[in-house]
Protein backbone atom coordinates (compact mmCIF):
# COMPACT_ATOMS: atom_id res chain seq x y z
CA UNK A 1 0.00 0.00 0.00
CA UNK A 2 1.38 3.40 -1.03
CA UNK A 3 -0.30 6.67 -0.14
CA UNK A 4 0.40 10.29 -1.11
CA UNK A 5 -0.86 12.83 1.45
CA UNK A 6 -0.83 16.34 -0.07
CA UNK A 7 0.01 19.23 2.24
CA UNK A 8 -2.91 21.45 3.30
CA UNK A 9 -5.41 19.52 1.20
CA UNK A 10 -8.77 21.24 0.60
CA UNK A 11 -11.47 18.97 -0.95
CA UNK A 12 -13.46 22.13 -1.91
CA UNK A 13 -16.74 20.23 -2.26
CA UNK A 14 -18.69 18.57 0.52
CA UNK A 15 -19.41 14.84 0.20
CA UNK A 16 -22.96 15.54 -1.00
CA UNK A 17 -21.84 18.16 -3.52
CA UNK A 18 -19.13 15.77 -4.68
CA UNK A 19 -21.80 13.14 -5.31
CA UNK A 20 -23.76 15.66 -7.39
CA UNK A 21 -20.64 16.42 -9.42
CA UNK A 22 -19.92 12.71 -9.91
CA UNK A 23 -23.40 12.12 -11.30
CA UNK A 24 -23.08 15.07 -13.66
CA UNK A 25 -19.65 14.00 -14.94
CA UNK A 26 -20.63 10.39 -15.50
CA UNK A 27 -23.90 11.13 -17.26
CA UNK A 28 -22.49 13.92 -19.42
CA UNK A 29 -19.24 12.22 -20.40
CA UNK A 30 -20.81 8.98 -21.58
CA UNK A 31 -23.21 10.91 -23.82
CA UNK A 32 -20.37 13.02 -25.24
CA UNK A 33 -17.99 10.12 -25.90
CA UNK A 34 -20.81 8.12 -27.46
CA UNK A 35 -21.51 10.90 -29.95
CA UNK A 36 -17.83 11.60 -30.68
CA UNK A 37 -16.90 7.96 -31.40
CA UNK A 38 -20.28 6.75 -32.74
CA UNK A 39 -20.87 4.34 -29.85
CA UNK A 40 -24.13 2.86 -28.59
CA UNK A 41 -24.58 2.06 -24.92
CA UNK A 42 -24.99 -1.68 -24.30
CA UNK A 43 -25.56 -3.77 -21.19
CA UNK A 44 -22.55 -5.81 -20.11
CA UNK A 45 -21.95 -8.83 -17.86
CA UNK A 46 -20.44 -8.59 -14.39
CA UNK A 47 -19.17 -12.17 -14.61
CA UNK A 48 -18.32 -14.70 -17.33
CA UNK A 49 -17.76 -18.47 -17.61
CA UNK A 50 -14.03 -19.17 -17.37
CA UNK A 51 -14.22 -21.67 -20.25
CA UNK A 52 -15.08 -18.93 -22.80
CA UNK A 53 -11.69 -17.22 -22.45
CA UNK A 54 -13.48 -13.87 -22.55
CA UNK A 55 -12.27 -12.49 -19.23
CA UNK A 56 -9.35 -10.09 -19.23
CA UNK A 57 -6.15 -11.69 -17.92
CA UNK A 58 -4.55 -8.28 -17.26
CA UNK A 59 -0.83 -8.91 -16.67
CA UNK A 60 -1.36 -12.66 -16.40
CA UNK A 61 -0.70 -12.91 -12.66
CA UNK A 62 -3.85 -11.40 -11.12
CA UNK A 63 -6.47 -13.99 -10.21
CA UNK A 64 -10.17 -13.16 -10.67
CA UNK A 65 -12.84 -13.51 -8.02
CA UNK A 66 -14.67 -16.71 -8.94
CA UNK A 67 -17.58 -18.86 -7.84
CA UNK A 68 -19.72 -21.80 -8.92
CA UNK A 69 -23.43 -21.93 -9.74
CA UNK A 70 -25.95 -24.59 -8.75
CA UNK A 71 -27.40 -24.77 -12.26
CA UNK A 72 -24.00 -24.88 -14.05
CA UNK A 73 -22.14 -27.75 -12.35
CA UNK A 74 -18.49 -28.07 -13.32
CA UNK A 75 -18.26 -24.50 -14.63
CA UNK A 76 -16.24 -21.78 -12.90
CA UNK A 77 -17.73 -18.29 -13.12
CA UNK A 78 -15.34 -15.33 -12.94
CA UNK A 79 -16.08 -11.72 -11.99
CA UNK A 80 -14.71 -9.64 -14.84
CA UNK A 81 -11.37 -7.82 -14.69
CA UNK A 82 -12.41 -5.87 -17.77
CA UNK A 83 -14.41 -6.53 -20.92
CA UNK A 84 -11.59 -6.18 -23.44
CA UNK A 85 -12.38 -9.42 -25.28
CA UNK A 86 -16.14 -9.60 -24.57
CA UNK A 87 -16.73 -6.31 -26.41
CA UNK A 88 -15.22 -7.54 -29.65
CA UNK A 89 -17.33 -10.68 -29.51
CA UNK A 90 -20.42 -8.57 -28.72
CA UNK A 91 -19.91 -6.37 -31.79
CA UNK A 92 -20.18 -9.46 -33.99
CA UNK A 93 -22.98 -11.07 -31.98
CA UNK A 94 -25.19 -7.96 -32.05
CA UNK A 95 -24.61 -7.13 -35.71
CA UNK A 96 -22.66 -3.87 -35.49
CA UNK A 97 -21.47 -2.46 -38.82
CA UNK A 98 -18.28 -0.78 -40.02
CA UNK A 99 -17.32 2.26 -37.88
CA UNK A 100 -20.07 1.53 -35.36
CA UNK A 101 -19.26 0.68 -31.78
CA UNK A 102 -20.49 0.18 -28.25
CA UNK A 103 -19.70 1.36 -24.75
CA UNK A 104 -20.67 -0.12 -21.42
CA UNK A 105 -20.65 0.84 -17.77
CA UNK A 106 -18.21 -1.80 -16.57
CA UNK A 107 -17.90 -2.75 -12.90
CA UNK A 108 -15.11 -5.11 -11.90
CA UNK A 109 -13.29 -6.51 -8.88
CA UNK A 110 -9.50 -6.72 -8.95
CA UNK A 111 -8.71 -8.27 -5.61
CA UNK A 112 -4.94 -8.38 -6.21
CA UNK A 113 -4.68 -4.62 -6.82
CA UNK A 114 -2.11 -2.71 -4.78
CA UNK A 115 -4.08 0.07 -3.08
CA UNK A 116 -3.01 3.70 -3.31
CA UNK A 117 -4.46 7.10 -4.26
CA UNK A 118 -5.54 5.84 -7.68
CA UNK A 119 -6.04 2.08 -7.28
CA UNK A 120 -8.98 0.30 -5.69
CA UNK A 121 -10.21 -3.30 -5.70
CA UNK A 122 -13.40 -1.87 -7.24
CA UNK A 123 -12.97 -0.79 -10.85
CA UNK A 124 -15.54 1.30 -12.69
CA UNK A 125 -14.87 2.35 -16.24
CA UNK A 126 -16.44 2.99 -19.59
CA UNK A 127 -15.38 0.03 -21.69
CA UNK A 128 -15.74 0.80 -25.41
CA UNK A 129 -15.06 -0.93 -28.72
CA UNK A 130 -15.51 0.11 -32.37
CA UNK A 131 -15.23 -1.72 -35.68
CA UNK A 132 -12.57 -0.54 -38.13
CA UNK A 133 -11.30 -1.82 -41.47
CA UNK A 134 -8.14 -3.95 -41.58
CA UNK A 135 -6.34 -1.21 -43.52
CA UNK A 136 -7.16 1.23 -40.70
CA UNK A 137 -5.00 -0.70 -38.25
CA UNK A 138 -2.40 2.12 -38.27
CA UNK A 139 -0.81 4.60 -35.87
CA UNK A 140 -2.71 7.37 -37.65
CA UNK A 141 -6.05 5.77 -36.75
CA UNK A 142 -4.92 5.31 -33.16
CA UNK A 143 -3.79 8.94 -32.85
CA UNK A 144 -7.02 10.24 -34.34
CA UNK A 145 -9.11 8.39 -31.75
CA UNK A 146 -6.83 9.45 -28.88
CA UNK A 147 -7.29 13.09 -29.89
CA UNK A 148 -11.05 12.65 -29.96
CA UNK A 149 -11.06 11.21 -26.43
CA UNK A 150 -8.80 14.03 -25.22
CA UNK A 151 -11.15 16.54 -26.86
CA UNK A 152 -14.12 15.16 -24.93
CA UNK A 153 -12.18 15.18 -21.63
CA UNK A 154 -11.11 18.77 -22.26
CA UNK A 155 -14.68 19.75 -23.09
CA UNK A 156 -15.80 18.14 -19.83
CA UNK A 157 -13.43 20.44 -17.95
CA UNK A 158 -15.39 23.44 -19.25
CA UNK A 159 -18.72 21.79 -18.48
CA UNK A 160 -17.68 21.01 -14.90
CA UNK A 161 -16.24 24.51 -14.44
CA UNK A 162 -19.64 25.96 -15.35
CA UNK A 163 -21.40 23.81 -12.73
CA UNK A 164 -18.71 23.64 -10.02
CA UNK A 165 -16.26 26.52 -10.65
CA UNK A 166 -14.71 26.27 -7.20
CA UNK A 167 -13.70 22.65 -7.71
CA UNK A 168 -12.61 22.14 -11.31
CA UNK A 169 -9.00 21.15 -12.04
CA UNK A 170 -7.65 22.76 -15.22
CA UNK A 171 -6.13 20.54 -17.91
CA UNK A 172 -3.54 21.14 -20.63
CA UNK A 173 -4.74 22.22 -24.06
CA UNK A 174 -3.16 19.38 -26.06
CA UNK A 175 -1.80 15.84 -25.76
CA UNK A 176 1.73 14.75 -26.69
CA UNK A 177 2.55 11.36 -28.27
CA UNK A 178 5.61 9.35 -27.22
CA UNK A 179 6.61 5.69 -27.59
CA UNK A 180 7.88 3.51 -24.78
CA UNK A 181 11.17 3.07 -26.66
CA UNK A 182 11.60 6.82 -26.95
CA UNK A 183 11.05 7.08 -23.19
CA UNK A 184 13.63 4.37 -22.47
CA UNK A 185 16.15 6.05 -24.79
CA UNK A 186 15.52 9.43 -23.16
CA UNK A 187 15.53 8.23 -19.54
CA UNK A 188 17.54 4.96 -19.51
CA UNK A 189 18.29 5.12 -15.78
CA UNK A 190 14.69 5.57 -14.66
CA UNK A 191 11.96 2.99 -14.11
CA UNK A 192 9.09 3.02 -16.64
CA UNK A 193 6.59 4.88 -14.45
CA UNK A 194 9.26 7.43 -13.52
CA UNK A 195 9.83 8.03 -17.24
CA UNK A 196 6.12 8.64 -17.68
CA UNK A 197 6.17 11.10 -14.76
CA UNK A 198 9.00 13.09 -16.31
CA UNK A 199 7.31 13.30 -19.69
CA UNK A 200 3.83 13.95 -18.30
CA UNK A 201 5.13 16.80 -16.14
CA UNK A 202 6.80 18.33 -19.20
CA UNK A 203 3.74 18.17 -21.48
CA UNK A 204 0.76 18.01 -19.11
CA UNK A 205 -0.86 15.12 -21.00
CA UNK A 206 0.79 12.32 -22.98
CA UNK A 207 -0.17 9.20 -24.89
CA UNK A 208 2.41 6.49 -24.17
CA UNK A 209 2.50 4.18 -27.20
CA UNK A 210 3.60 0.58 -27.82
CA UNK A 211 3.17 -1.15 -24.46
CA UNK A 212 3.77 -4.88 -24.02
CA UNK A 213 6.77 -5.88 -26.11
CA UNK A 214 10.35 -5.95 -24.68
CA UNK A 215 12.34 -2.73 -25.03
CA UNK A 216 15.77 -2.64 -26.70
CA UNK A 217 17.93 -1.53 -23.76
CA UNK A 218 16.41 -3.39 -20.82
CA UNK A 219 14.88 -6.31 -22.69
CA UNK A 220 11.78 -5.85 -20.53
CA UNK A 221 8.32 -4.49 -21.41
CA UNK A 222 7.52 -0.94 -20.35
CA UNK A 223 4.44 -2.38 -18.64
CA UNK A 224 2.46 -5.61 -18.78
CA UNK A 225 -0.27 -6.15 -21.37
CA UNK A 226 -2.27 -9.28 -22.05
CA UNK A 227 -1.24 -10.82 -25.40
CA UNK A 228 -4.74 -11.48 -26.73
CA UNK A 229 -6.49 -8.13 -27.13
CA UNK A 230 -4.24 -5.08 -27.75
CA UNK A 231 -1.71 -5.17 -30.57
CA UNK A 232 1.44 -4.19 -28.68
CA UNK A 233 2.58 -2.07 -31.63
CA UNK A 234 -0.71 -0.15 -31.80
CA UNK A 235 -1.76 0.55 -28.23
CA UNK A 236 -1.06 2.91 -25.35
CA UNK A 237 -2.16 4.82 -22.25
CA UNK A 238 -3.54 8.34 -21.86
CA UNK A 239 -1.63 9.86 -18.93
CA UNK A 240 -1.98 13.29 -17.28
CA UNK A 241 0.43 15.12 -15.00
CA UNK A 242 -1.60 15.54 -11.82
CA UNK A 243 -0.49 18.64 -9.95
CA UNK A 244 -2.47 18.03 -6.71
CA UNK A 245 -0.42 14.89 -6.02
CA UNK A 246 2.70 15.75 -8.05
CA UNK A 247 2.54 12.52 -10.01
CA UNK A 248 1.18 10.87 -13.15
CA UNK A 249 -2.48 9.87 -13.50
CA UNK A 250 -3.48 7.29 -16.10
CA UNK A 251 -7.01 7.81 -17.38
CA UNK A 252 -7.27 5.31 -20.21
CA UNK A 253 -5.64 2.16 -21.56
CA UNK A 254 -6.59 1.53 -25.18
CA UNK A 255 -5.46 0.34 -28.56
CA UNK A 256 -6.10 -1.25 -31.91
CA UNK A 257 -6.84 -4.89 -31.23
CA UNK A 258 -4.86 -7.90 -32.42
CA UNK A 259 -5.45 -9.35 -35.84
CA UNK A 260 -4.69 -13.00 -36.57
CA UNK A 261 -0.94 -12.48 -37.05
CA UNK A 262 -0.51 -10.30 -33.96
CA UNK A 263 -2.48 -12.80 -31.86
CA UNK A 264 -0.23 -15.70 -32.87
CA UNK A 265 2.93 -13.65 -32.39
CA UNK A 266 1.97 -12.31 -28.97
CA UNK A 267 0.61 -15.60 -27.62
CA UNK A 268 3.94 -17.18 -28.52
CA UNK A 269 5.96 -14.34 -26.97
CA UNK A 270 3.94 -14.62 -23.74
CA UNK A 271 4.12 -18.40 -23.61
CA UNK A 272 0.34 -18.61 -23.82
CA UNK A 273 -0.16 -20.52 -27.05
CA UNK A 274 -2.56 -22.89 -25.27
CA UNK A 275 -5.14 -20.04 -25.25
CA UNK A 276 -5.51 -20.46 -29.00
CA UNK A 277 -7.89 -23.36 -28.28
CA UNK A 278 -10.33 -21.21 -26.29
CA UNK A 279 -13.56 -20.26 -28.10
CA UNK A 280 -12.82 -16.52 -28.41
CA UNK A 281 -9.28 -17.08 -29.59
CA UNK A 282 -10.30 -19.70 -32.14
CA UNK A 283 -12.91 -17.35 -33.59
CA UNK A 284 -10.35 -14.59 -33.93
CA UNK A 285 -7.66 -16.81 -35.47
CA UNK A 286 -10.23 -18.12 -37.97
CA UNK A 287 -11.10 -14.57 -39.05
CA UNK A 288 -14.61 -14.67 -37.61
CA UNK A 289 -14.36 -11.49 -35.52
CA UNK A 290 -14.26 -7.87 -36.77
CA UNK A 291 -11.13 -5.73 -36.62
CA UNK A 292 -11.56 -3.22 -33.83
CA UNK A 293 -10.15 -0.44 -31.71
CA UNK A 294 -11.16 -0.07 -28.09
CA UNK A 295 -10.23 0.63 -24.51
CA UNK A 296 -11.33 1.60 -21.06
CA UNK A 297 -11.75 5.05 -19.52
CA UNK A 298 -11.74 5.15 -15.74
CA UNK A 299 -14.92 6.71 -14.37
CA UNK A 300 -13.66 7.39 -10.86
CA UNK A 301 -10.28 8.53 -12.15
CA UNK A 302 -11.93 10.98 -14.53
CA UNK A 303 -13.95 12.36 -11.62
CA UNK A 304 -10.74 12.66 -9.59
CA UNK A 305 -9.00 14.48 -12.42
CA UNK A 306 -11.78 16.95 -13.13
CA UNK A 307 -12.47 17.71 -9.45
CA UNK A 308 -8.87 17.79 -8.22
CA UNK A 309 -9.44 15.02 -5.66
CA UNK A 310 -6.58 13.47 -3.69
CA UNK A 311 -7.90 9.90 -3.44
CA UNK A 312 -10.10 7.69 -5.61
CA UNK A 313 -12.04 6.81 -2.45
CA UNK A 314 -13.45 10.34 -2.48
CA UNK A 315 -15.37 9.57 -5.66
CA UNK A 316 -16.22 5.87 -5.27
CA UNK A 317 -17.44 3.62 -2.47
CA UNK A 318 -15.04 0.73 -1.91
CA UNK A 319 -13.19 -1.10 0.89
CA UNK A 320 -10.00 0.33 2.36
CA UNK A 321 -7.55 -0.78 5.09
CA UNK A 322 -8.26 0.97 8.36
CA UNK A 323 -4.80 2.54 8.53
CA UNK A 324 -5.38 4.12 5.10
CA UNK A 325 -8.74 5.48 6.26
CA UNK A 326 -7.13 6.91 9.40
CA UNK A 327 -4.28 8.57 7.49
CA UNK A 328 -6.69 10.09 4.99
CA UNK A 329 -9.05 11.43 7.65
CA UNK A 330 -6.11 13.09 9.41
CA UNK A 331 -5.28 14.83 6.11
CA UNK A 332 -8.85 16.03 5.45
CA UNK A 333 -9.44 13.31 2.81
CA UNK A 334 -12.83 11.74 3.41
CA UNK A 335 -13.24 8.29 1.82
CA UNK A 336 -16.76 7.20 0.86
Amino acid sequence: MSLILPKDYDPRLSVRDTERAIRYIRETFQDEIGKELNLQRMSAPMFLPKSTGLNDNLNGVESPVSFTMKDMPGETIEVVHSLAKWKRYALKRYGFKMHEGLYTNMNAIRKDETLDNFHSVYVDQWDWEKIIAKEERTPETLHKVVRKIFKVIKHMEHEVWYKFPQAVYHLPDDIHFVTTQELEDKYPDLEPMQREEKEAKKWGAIFVEKIGAPLKRSGKPHDGRAPDYDDWELNGDIVFWYEPLQTRLEISSMGIRVDEDAMRRQLKAAGCEDRSELPFHKMLLEGKLPYTIGGGIGQSRLCMLLLGKAHVGEVQASVWPQDMIDQCEADNIHLL
